[in-house]
């Protein structure tokens, strides 16, 4: 079986590749340089030349604050892009994973999102990853959409990383408190996606790691695990200042992925703990 990773030089895509080598897979890894989705006949010659009986779509524009003043570029990348890999899949008999978000949700919802609750998103980004959701649901019957958020892993910055930094400045840290989501490593989440996208089960899932939560808690487990001293201020949303709007609440119900693999993955306390143990960030 052969796998195309695209975004593979990111920090899900560089997982990704990984888990399904590790299953036997002959993986095929393609970044921005060497795979503009975007671009459909470059698309399909791609698809032509390596075959691929699974592509998995990593690539994104996942700049949330920067997609209100680059809307053309979001839906570029995350609407028509997987358009393209949907028609290349339709064409050549492949299958497609498509990665989505939390955000397609308004957060408004007082218990955490199911599959076919219906989206709402809040700003240009999760929009932009809506569209891209249903031109692959409308071409393509062969495909996964996975919704999933608050992701950190070894390939890449992310929240996990960005709070040991400023931990060790020794200056206060505000982090808003009235957010909550699922934060996601995406080791755990490439095995799921490695074990979904071999049953044939197609549809629309949500995987992340379980135990919600919200962004000045998950900072605080992170300066607790690191045995960083820090002066962590909660704050609330609106006075940050960002451009975009983000979902207050975007839990995300699994249902039905473990009736589906098995399993659900792990809680985020315990992907944390693995996450700095291998970055040797991990303080006993």
């Amino acid at each position: 079986m052969r796998a195309l990773i695209t975004g593979a030089s990111g920090m899900l895509g560089r997982d990704m590749a990984k888990e399904f080598c590790r299953r036997g897979f002959e993986v095929v890894t393609l970044d921005r340089g060497g795979l503009d989705i975007t671009d459909l006949a470059c698309v399909n010659r791609a698809f032509k030349e390596h075959g691929p009986h699974l592509a998995v779509n990593c690539a994104g524009f996942t700049k949330v604050d920067r997609a209100e003043s680059q809307r053309r570029e979001a839906f570029l990348v995350n609407g028509l892009g997987p358009r393209n890999l949907a028609l290349a899949c339709g064409e050549t008999g492949a299958a497609l994973v498509q990665i989505s978000t939390d955000y397609v949700f308004d957060g408004r919802l007082d218990r955490p999102y199911e599959v076919y609750d219906v989206p709402g998103p809040v700003n240009v980004y999760g929009a932009s990853k809506l569209w891209g959701e249903r031109a692959v649901l409308g071409l393509l019957r062969a495909s996964y959409i996975i919704r999933t958020g608050w992701l950190f892993g070894l390939g890449g910055e992310n929240f996990v990383s960005a709070m040991i930094s400023l931990g060790r400045e020794g200056k206060p840290v505000q982090v808003v408190d009235d957010q909550f989501g699922c934060p996601t490593f995406t080791e755990d989440l490439a095995r799921a996606v490695s074990d979904l996208a071999q049953t044939g089960c197609y549809g629309i899932y949500h995987i992340t790691n379980q135990n919600a939560t919200t962004w000045f808690k998950f900072a605080g487990a992170i300066f607790d695990r690191s045995k960083l001293v820090v002066d962590l201020i909660p704050c609330r949303t609106r006075d940050t200042g960002r451009a975009a709007s983000r979902p207050g609440f975007s839990v995300l119900d699994p249902f039905p992925l473990q009736e589906t693999i098995g399993y659900l993955l792990p809680r985020w306390e315990d992907a944390l703990w693995r996450y700095l143990s291998k970055k040797g960030e991990l303080q006993a």
